[in-house]
């Protein structure tokens, strides 16, 4: 359902419309190449070698066994890769160490976590590859590990890295501990603010660690040219980005390495970083062959990114009027293996929804043996409004008051203070609360073990580096082309802001993603930044295709362009009552670029900033069976801001996509480890994502607050949506049983036994 408000209709002929996504039928057809369909002659299969324990030193390793296998054609460790200088490079949300990351990719003097890659062999078949890592011999000697996040930050827990310093104190500690990073921000006076609060609220919660689940495993094929020359296809959310670590990690020059981008099956930002792609392309250099490497399920669960788990603890007081007058918040959050994780998102996201004079947020970056955590949807935001919308839904009733209108009462707005410094400079908020108070089913009385629960989110939402061209062929069709990965269907949105700015058919239009040597730097499919960043960059393109055409007509009439104006896909003479020429269409202008002036076509590059953020305000109903603990979601609705919607279904099956997520995060999904830190759980019969057995029909209200830094008003859509739904599962939980649950996930036996301690 979409709500227009602020006056956001106007006279759209593409935007705005759902037309088939130009990848359709490929991809339904069974025709759409992965990174996994590529092949080439003479191509080598690769297997990589994992390890069996979740903390060990590695004394050797001893290759001659694998290497003396008939077949074998390479084998790489560590030793084959360059040691990368110990720095971190870029903004400090989403800096970069490439020390870290090389060793992540091979481990060099320990194995940090079980599935750690040891080695890699490529050989002339899957099987014999296969043979050659079982016969690579490694002298382990294994050490303590530490799982837990709060267990990794006690003095006496094991160290992952006997030399790291924790930053971020003062005075800075002297002592090597597990915590890599500490970070706070603040505003106003806590103290004060809690003294004139009514009532305060003080919990603590646990989120499991969780994967994006994406269906199909990281995947790539490597070429290293005799020449230097080198080239990739594979599977990632940004392949301009693939090009820039592996080129890093290889020491090749980035010039020398092409990346084309392969069809993608799920990211959700866990394929915005490497795994597969420099081992693939190392074992070619040596080899001297094309090398095909696939991660299997289990590698993928045990060898990628799966988000944080976390330990909180939030405190909130009100008064009783329901003004937030301060707020605190601890955020402790696992990064895996090596420093990292999305804690700083969490610190500013946490209470980023609403006016809070008096405000903390304090957040840790710990490491333990797991898997280096990657960016999962809104990284960092769900977790902590897991514990921020949990309290707030505790002093709502504490006070009597509706938990919309509570959230409605502190709504921030155009203006209002963030806890990081800057000023909120756009609305939406608000609104998405007021849709949802209008619903008509959000008062409906429920039944017996039934509640409804209320929960809201905030994303910052991306701008950034994207690049984009535009031609016209000689029969009057446009192709634009852009290296931005179509994750979530940017294709057709690329093509409607095309053809709506042209005036042209949506259907003359060819969207394209384009390779790493065929089109200008783009930066990855995340943090909601593709339709408003390189919509953007297409637009600015397009006008500039527009300037030309206009100037082809001006030439055509021998008058000065001056007196062309560009209208519905003609060229036409500024002087509405000149009748001598008659207006010229695309395809004519095009008909004639020969004795025009040639080729038309434009490349345009942009820094895109002036993002605006994504809010999201959802309630549920559910069902808590009183025998069993089993919950069952009965009614699921989203009201976000999408500031305008370039194509409405895919909007809402972003907002219906996150909330599923959401859903699985907050009642089944987790992973599990056994005494000896190994990962119970490596495959879909074991962790468990929903199904669609599992789900109600979600309802996505499109509210748009147009965005006026963009020429069509976008705000970001795909992330904001996963942040609310683990709350306001929990608010509904607590409304139908009168038990608190402060811990993910809420599985029957977790719910079962908090009901249980309740009855007891």
């Amino acid at each position: 359902m979409l709500t227009n408000t602020k006056n956001t209709q106007q006279t759209l002929k593409s935007v705005g419309t759902s037309p088939v996504r130009p990848d359709g039928v490929p991809k339904v057809t069974g025709l759409a190449q992965y990174g996994a369909d590529y092949s080439l002659p003479g191509m080598l299969w690769a297997k990589v070698l994992r390890s069996p324990h979740a903390h060990a030193r590695i004394r050797s390793i001893n290759t001659a066994k694998a290497l003396a296998l008939p077949g074998v054609k390479a084998i790489i460790t560590a030793a084959d890769l360059p040691n990368q200088p110990f720095d971190y490079v870029g903004p400090e949300r989403v800096a970069v160490n490439y020390w870290h990351m090389t060793r992540n990719i091979l481990a060099r003097e320990k194995a940090l976590y079980e599935g750690h890659a040891i080695a890699a062999v490529a050989a002339t078949t899957a099987a014999i590859a296969d043979q050659a890592v079982r016969l690579i011999e490694v002298d382990f000697e294994v050490l303590p590990h530490v799982i837990d996040v709060d267990d990794a930050m006690k003095p006496d827990a094991p160290l992952l890295f006997e030399d790291m310093i924790p930053r971020g104190f003062d005075p800075a500690p002297t002592k090597p501990s597990n915590i890599s990073k500490r970070l706070e921000f603040k505003i106003g006076d806590l103290e004060a603010g809690f003294a004139s609060a009514d009532e305060v609220v003080e919990m603590s919660f646990k989120t499991a660690a969780v994967h994006q689940g994406y269906i199909e495993p990281h995947s790539c094929l490597a070429r290293y040219g005799a020449d230097g020359q080198c080239e990739l296809w594979s599977s990632s959310q940004g392949h301009f980005v693939v090009r820039a670590y592996t080129s890093k990690l290889l020491g090749i020059d980035i010039g020398n390495l092409l990346v084309h981008p392969a069809e993608i099956g799920g990211g959700f930002g866990g394929k915005t970083v490497v795994y597969v792609e420099p081992l693939a392309l190392a074992l070619a250099r040596k080899s001297g062959h094309p090398v095909k490497l696939m991660m299997s399920r289990e590698d993928t669960f045990k060898a990628t990114g799966p988000t944080s788990g976390a330990s909180m603890t939030v405190k909130i007081g009100v008064k009783k009027d329901g003004t937030i007058v301060a707020a605190d918040g601890l955020f402790k959050f696992q990064a895996g293996a090596f420093p990292g994780s999305p804690v700083m998102n969490a610190t500013m996201c946490a209470f980023a929804p609403y006016i809070i004079p008096n405000a903390r947020a304090i957040g840790f970056d710990v490491v333990s043996n797991r898997p280096k955590s990657a960016a999962y949807r809104a990284p960092g935001s769900p977790i902590s409004a897991f514990a921020v919308e949990s309290v707030l839904d505790i002093l709502a009733k504490k006070i009597g008051m509706d938990p919309l209108k509570l959230r409605l009462k502190n709504a921030v707005k155009a203006g209002s203070p963030t806890i990081w410094g800057p000023k909120h400079s756009h609305d939406g908020y608000a609104e998405t609360i007021q849709a949802l108070l209008d619903h008509p089913e959000y008062n409906k009385p429920l039944g017996k073990n039934q509640g409804r629960g209320v929960a809201s989110g905030f994303w910052f939402n991306g701008g950034g580096e994207s690049t984009a061209s535009v031609h016209i062929n000689e029969d009057g069709t446009v192709v634009i082309a852009t290296g931005s990965m179509d994750v979530g269907g940017s294709r057709a949105s690329m093509a409607l802001m095309a053809a709506e700015t042209l005036g042209v058919p949506y259907e003359s239009v060819r969207s394209t993603v384009a390779d790493t040597a065929s089109i200008g730097y783009n930066h990855v499919t995340g943090g909601s930044r593709v339709t408003y960043a390189t919509g953007m960059v297409v637009v600015e393109a397009c006008n500039k295709i527009i300037e030309e055409l206009r100037a082809r007509a001006a030439l055509m009439w021998d008058v000065d362009v001056k007196g062309v104006i560009w209208e519905d896909g003609y060229a036409k003479p500024a002087d509405k009552s000149v009748g001598a020429f008659e207006p010229l269409s695309l395809k004519a202008i095009a008909a004639k670029r020969a004795v025009t002036g040639g080729p038309i076509g434009v490349e345009s590059s942009i820094n895109a900033g002036g993002q605006a953020p994504g809010f999201s305000t959802q309630f549920c109903d559910v069902e808590v069976d009183p025998e069993t603990g089993a919950v069952k979601i009965l009614r699921f609705v989203a009201a976000q801001d999408v500031g305008r919607a370039i194509h409405p279904k895919y909007c809402e099956g972003q907002i219906q996509g996150g909330v599923v997520q959401g859903i699985g995060w907050a009642l089944n999904e987790e992973y599990i480890y056994d005494k000896q830190g190994r990962l119970s759980n490596a495959g879909f019969l074991d962790y468990r994502i929903p199904v669609a057995s599992d789900l109600p029909m979600i309802e996505a209200i499109m509210v748009e607050v147009p965005n006026p830094n963009h020429p069509f008003g976008v705000k970001g859509v795909g992330e904001a949506n996963i942040v609310p739904p683990m709350a306001a599962v929990a608010n509904a939980i607590e409304r139908a049983t009168g038990t608190r649950m402060t811990e993910l996930p809420m599985s029957p036996p977790r719910v079962l036994a908090a009901l249980d301690a309740g009855r007891g």
